[in-house]
């Protein structure tokens, strides 16, 4: 009957949110390093949660109350968001999201259980020891200082001294002995054993289903067709460098600086790291961004003890209870170190994304919680595409002319706004390349024969990998990166990319209809109506077509890679000179529609409680007494 259906519905709501919630909350705490808990409570939670997700009697009965909702529905009734056809049509189109959900991550056998068991375990001890590991680099000639992963990668862009940037680029490579010697391929061994036992070859192929619901072989065929069409653009970039710079500016510990690193530097001045939090503040509120009276948490700062890189991870998803909305809960991170020549920079990066993920959760509007949460079936390109496309404002020469200003408000100069755009786009393919490398890597790692899933092979593996597919050896080498060990993000890097191929076709749709995409009201509205509103309900491919008609396509990007620096900088001047004389609209929102609170683990460093241009003056000022001007 529809009551026990209701009452059915309404409780898997309830006790995921409880399972959520717990797990969420134990997550940030932990990653944060400020959970009075043990990593034993924290890996209880995440496996509870785990048990939740893929239940097999959940399923069984989630599918037995479709199909009694099924045959007393009118064929196709229920299939589209919105769609009036009662409550029973609700409950269909909530109960065929739990399937998914559940279809998803269901683990099959106890096999495949006890592997998921032993994962979760592995990873907790993991990371458990990598936070009580201290990293170390120069940041001048005879001064070192110890390093997050993010302030290793600033160095390693923006510092003059080569001395310094390859005592980054050490401690990196170190890092990956690290982690090779503490556990990380009995995870890459228990993930494997968990694929096989679910019949699949690999973690790899195993992970791509779960995700994007492809084949590892149908990835490929997208991601070799996108390396084959930027092979020669990466080639030209790289012996352009060589040529102007000599050799050694391929060498991984001169790379990124010789790219850009000098006009990041000249940069620095207008990206003062105080003015990042309200710059994101207005610039959201000018693309008509709300968060639908989410309860956000921001933990901006670097400090011991705290996960090297930025996430965002929602402990309460956005949605309709019975018609009455529930707000999300959203926390997400960051690892600035203020003071830092790039680090405002960065920082800004971090709000951008980090903040369009939250933007997204925060407006997922179906009728239960399995619609708005990162894990499957939200597909990662889809995710991605969320985040991306708000950070990539920051690339925009309109958005730089608007908002880049020194401490004393000096916009910064067209000169230099044209030289980073020429600097930057001859590597424009090579950066697309830095996120291809990944799934390369993880394919070949999680393909090894069990003889050899040794450091020393794994290693040559990561090397060899970098050097085909980059021209280079990475200045990011692959195994520090973190998105590898934990499973919620491993095998899924190449979202990034798919992402990155969405993000050119939604902003090719939006330029075409307006003209502009920075201070545009209508943006925010559109991506809550068309990306965000539905979550899950819709494929990556679906929610393109919602809004620009035309399913995933990677040409717009390709297209972008192939531009030269002169077409490069006609677009953006072009695009200065349209901001100078556009009238902007004045009616975009008075504030974010969000609480908002700033802190340093547990310290709250500022909040909009009074008001979000108090919060970015508190922010200021608690920089100021942190991290005083020498």
């Amino acid at each position: 009957s529809i009551p026990e259906t209701r009452a059915f519905f309404d409780g898997l709501n309830r006790d995921y949110l409880a399972v959520h919630r717990r797990k969420e909350e134990l997550f940030w705490a932990f990653r944060m390093g400020t959970s009075d808990e043990g990593e034993e409570d924290y890996a209880a939670a995440e496996k509870a949660w785990k048990a939740f997700v893929s239940d097999p009697a959940r399923l069984a009965a989630v599918r037995g109350r479709l199909a009694g909702i099924e045959a007393a529905l009118p064929p196709g009734a229920g299939e589209a968001p919105g769609q009036a056809a009662g409550e029973a049509a609700e409950l269909l189109r909530g109960l065929r999201g739990w399937k998914a959900l559940f279809e998803a991550n269901i683990v099959e056998g106890e096999a495949g259980r006890a592997a998921m068991e032993r994962i979760v375990a592995l990873e907790a001890e993991l990371f458990a020891k990598r936070r009580k590991l201290v990293l170390t680099q120069l940041v001048a000639p005879g001064r070192e200082a110890e390093a997050t992963l993010g302030s290793l990668a600033t160095n390693l862009a923006a510092n003059p001294d080569e001395t310094a940037r390859r005592s980054s680029l050490a401690s990196l490579r170190g890092l990956e002995g690290w982690v090779l010697a503490n556990g990380f391929l009995d995870i890459v061994r228990a993930r494997n054993e968990l694929a096989r036992s679910q019949g699949r070859s690999d973690y790899f192929d195993y992970k791509v289903r779960k995700s994007e619901a492809m084949s590892s072989a149908q990835l490929f065929a997208v991601l070799d067709d996108f390396e084959l069409g930027t092979r020669e653009a990466n080639r030209r970039g790289l012996d352009e460098l060589a040529a102007a710079e000599g050799r050694s500016a391929l060498e991984p510990e001169n790379l990124l600086y010789a790219m850009s690193g000098e006009v990041l530097r000249e940069m620095d001045p207008y990206f003062p790291f105080a003015a990042a939090l309200e710059r994101w503040v207005l610039s959201f509120r000018r693309l008509g961004i709300g968060f639908r009276g989410a309860s956000l948490q921001l933990d901006l700062l670097e400090r011991r003890g705290k996960y090297q890189n930025g996430f965002c991870h929602g402990p309460i998803p956005a949605f309709l209870d019975r018609g009455a909305w529930v707000p999300a809960a959203v926390n997400f991170t960051s690892e600035g170190r203020p003071g830092q020549v790039g680090a405002g920079y960065r920082a800004l990066g971090t709000l951008f994304h980090e903040g369009g993920h939250a933007a997204h959760f925060a407006n997922v509007a179906g009728n239960s919680p399995c619609f708005s949460q990162e894990f499957p079936p939200t597909s990662a390109a889809y995710a991605e595409t969320q985040s991306m496309f708000c950070d990539s404002l920051l690339e925009d020469a309109d958005w730089l002319s608007r908002y880049a200003r020194s401490e004393s408000g000096e916009a910064m100069p067209p000169e230099l706004i044209r030289r980073r755009v020429e600097r930057a786009q001859p590597y424009r393919a090579f950066e697309e390349r830095r996120i291809l490398v990944v799934p390369y890597f993880e394919r070949a790692l999680y393909a090894l024969p069990e003889a050899e899933l040794e450091p020393a092979r794994v290693l040559e593996l990561a090397r060899e990998t970098e050097r085909r597919v980059l021209g280079a050896e990475s200045p990011r080498p692959l195994l520090a990166i973190p998105h590898l060990l934990d499973q919620e993000s491993a095998a899924s890097y190449h979202g990034y990319l798919l992402a990155h191929m969405a993000v050119a076709q939604t902003r090719a749709w939006f330029l075409g209809k307006f003209g502009y995409i920075a201070d545009n009201p209508a943006v925010g509205p559109l991506l809550a109506e068309k990306y965000w509103a539905p979550g899950n309900s819709l494929s990556h491919d679906q929610s393109l077509r919602a809004l620009t008609g035309e399913g995933f396509s990677a040409r717009h990007l390709a297209a972008d890679c192939a531009r030269s620096a002169a077409e490069a900088w006609a677009e953006a001047e072009a695009s200065m000179e349209a901001a100078r004389t556009r009238a902007y609209p004045e009616d975009y929102p008075a504030d974010l529609d969000a609480s908002i609170r700033v802190v340093d683990g547990r310290e709250l460093l500022a909040d909009n409680s009074v008001s979000e241009a108090r919060m970015c003056e508190d922010f200021a000022a608690a920089l100021e007494k942190r991290y005083p001007r020498s």
